[in-house]
């Protein structure tokens, strides 16, 4: 099964209903869906696994509603998008934790944040924390995981005009804050 495509291994998954196709799909996807889901918990790393891991759950029970309409990719992120608006949705009133149970401060591991002090990946899931929902989601889409915006609008159900407003104010508002905490560019 080495080099298979995405495609190829759904069909695996639902034609013959093959587990070890499926954990090639988890493998190559749970970093980048664990990296959006720390950007949008504002760096809490536990409840981030757990909307993954619901994420992947919600996948494989309905592979067989893909329809290779769009890539694997935006349909998975688009069930990690409406699994987070759902916890987002349930726990509109509890907000997310930035500390842990050990009071500990919890970090990203996402590319803008992996080579950089603890301090400032603390202050840019707080420079997240000040962009509304759906900003800090099409925000952390484009830069952390690189999606253009026409998958950015496929995942959101946005349209592409309005992914574009959402990243302009996005970004405006993390240079702002970012600058005003002494980061220069």
């Amino acid at each position: 099964m080495k080099g298979l495509s995405d495609l190829a291994l759904v069909t695996q998954v639902v034609m013959f209903h093959n587990q070890r196709a499926f954990d090639r799909l988890v493998v190559k996807y749970q970093s980048p869906i664990r990296r959006f889901f720390l950007s949008q918990t504002h760096g809490d790393e536990q409840l981030s696994d757990d909307l993954a891991q619901d994420t992947f759950v919600k996948a494989y029970v309905n592979i067989k509603q893909f329809r290779g309409q769009s890539s694997f990719s935006t349909w998975l992120y688009r069930i990690a998008y409406n699994v987070f608006y759902d916890h987002h949705r349930r726990n509109k009133d509890v907000g997310c934790r930035v500390m842990g149970d050990d009071g500990k401060e919890n970090y990203s591991s996402s590319p803008v944040t992996q080579h950089s002090s603890p301090l400032l990946s603390f202050d840019f899931h707080t420079a997240l924390g000040q962009l509304s929902d759906d900003e800090r989601t099409c925000v952390t889409l484009q830069l952390v995981e690189g999606q253009p915006i026409d998958r950015i609008a496929a995942i959101t159900g946005m349209n592409a005009g309005t992914v574009k407003s959402h990243l302009s104010r996005g970004k405006h508002k993390l240079a702002t804050y970012l600058k005003e905490n002494g980061y220069e560019r």
